[in-house]
């Protein structure tokens, strides 16, 4: 049985928590958390379920949840994260107000659940704890927004505007706004917003943050994006290129370690005012690319946005300032100085894809993983004999390929744990194999007369 925190901090919390319930007229409470593979699912509770829901008492059935439990092991409870108590800044259909707690899943007794995402996440935070570290990140995910017909979405776009343009062209410009208000009224510092290249395609930054708020706050994020979409009567999607000749979505995630809160990527006299640990850290992430590829891209659909001639990184290298590498190097040094992993997309689940960035960072200054020099020339201009003298190597080309690699990472498997690195693989298998069996329009356009 799941038990109470005694903690008398915790207990104060929770009172908090039922009073600002009451004082809003809160009836529902959704108790959130993530599948493997970062699908949102909840649980809901009546507000006469509040206090034992704030106990971590709710109980569901985890066997129908993708990669979750056995059929024969199926009880587990919801442990909610007291700080991430939201009100829903708008009432369900009903009129009625609701509100939600990020939780992690917990077994009977009260464990860790090896299939929780979330836990994963912690575990990679601990790792780094010990080695006096702690991650901020900062993630940028990119969406569109289609028009609907018959309630159902299309990929017709609602304008045909590019980068920073302005109403009349952007005319998703109010849902924009509508969006930021809702995620301001969630807690979120938002940095700005504004229509990236593509038509229909969108951005809002919101600021920096230790890495487990980071992951919740994409979470959160996609959720309200959708939630405010809907009722603008437009379809927003975070599929990675749903368009064929457009540049696809992704979510470039800077990042940065601290040390006894200073940042420990900045250093006046190292080369371009780098750290040895923040050298060694994109070492990392250059090292185990191909190994985490799935996770921070893991749809058949990732493989259409990384490919050459719209943006999206192929090539594994890092630079100072050149966008065409994986890793790049934002201009702000000090207390600001990061790094910009730019080849994960916002379907990702944020959770195990930060945790693999974190490790594989940390194998990096554990290993003193060089790097190697820059590469200051656009590798998409660069033949194939230049890269190879260059030793720069390619990301995965398809899904299949990201999952080989994956399976060979004994770090990545160490990172995600047995249970949800074999059921994370499996899933995906079964997704690509689908894929292959599918008889796609281009096929059809090729073939069909020719042969």
């Amino acid at each position: 049985m799941s038990q109470q925190v005694q903690d008398p901090a915790q207990a104060s919390r929770k009172q908090q928590i039922l009073a600002e319930a009451e004082a809003a007229g809160v009836k529902f409470l959704r108790l959130q958390f993530t599948d493997i593979l970062g699908v949102i699912k909840n649980v809901e509770v009546p507000d006469r379920q509040f206090a034992a829901a704030l106990d971590g008492k709710v109980m569901f059935d985890g066997s129908s949840i993708e990669g979750f439990v056995r059929i024969e092991e199926s009880d587990m409870f919801l442990t909610p994260d007291l700080s991430t108590f939201r009100i829903f800044p708008w009432t369900d259909p009903s009129g009625e107000k609701v509100a939600r707690l990020i939780c992690d899943i917990t077994n009977p007794d009260g464990t860790g659940f090896a299939g929780c995402p979330r836990q994963t996440l912690k575990r990679a935070i601990e790792q780094a704890r010990s080695r006096g570290f702690t991650m901020s990140a900062g993630p940028e995910a990119e969406f569109f927004l289609f028009q609907t017909r018959d309630d159902e979405p299309t990929t017709e776009t609602h304008d045909a505007a590019g980068y920073f343009d302005l109403t009349p062209v952007d005319q998703g410009e109010d849902v924009r706004r509508q969006i930021v208000l809702m995620l301001e009224q969630m807690g979120f510092e938002v940095e700005a917003s504004h229509h990236e290249a593509a038509w229909g395609q969108h951005e809002i930054d919101f600021r920096h943050d230790d890495v487990l708020t980071a992951a919740d706050n994409v979470s959160t994020f996609r959720f309200v994006v959708k939630n405010v979409a809907r009722r603008n009567g437009v379809h927003a999607t975070f599929m990675p290129k749903p368009v064929f000749g457009v540049n696809g979505s992704g979510m470039h995630t800077h990042q940065s370690l601290a040390r006894d809160g200073v940042n420990a990527f900045h250093d006046p006299d190292g080369p371009f005012e780098l750290s040895r640990t923040c050298m060694n850290y994109i070492g990392g992430l250059l090292q185990h690319a191909e190994a985490f590829c799935a996770i921070t891209n893991p749809l058949v659909n990732s493989y259409k946005r990384l490919v050459p001639g719209y943006e999206a990184p192929t090539h594994i290298a890092w630079s100072e300032r050149n966008r065409s590498p994986l890793i790049r190097i934002p201009a702000p040094r000090g207390a600001a100085t990061r790094i910009e992993l730019r080849m994960p997309d916002p379907s990702c689940n944020p959770y195990l894809a930060f945790a693999a960035m974190l490790r594989a960072g940390l194998d990096g200054i554990d290993n003193d993983l060089d790097p190697g020099a820059p590469v200051s020339k656009n590798i998409f201009k660069m033949s194939q004999r230049e890269r190879r003298s260059l030793r720069i190597d390619e990301l995965p080309h398809n899904l299949d390929a990201a999952l080989d690699q994956l399976e060979r990472s004994a770090l990545m498997r160490d990172t995600m744990g047995d249970h949800i690195f074999e059921h994370f693989i499996e899933a995906k298998r079964r997704e690509w194999f689908e894929y292959l069996q599918q008889v796609s329009a281009w096929e059809i356009q090729r073939y069909l007369k020719v042969y």
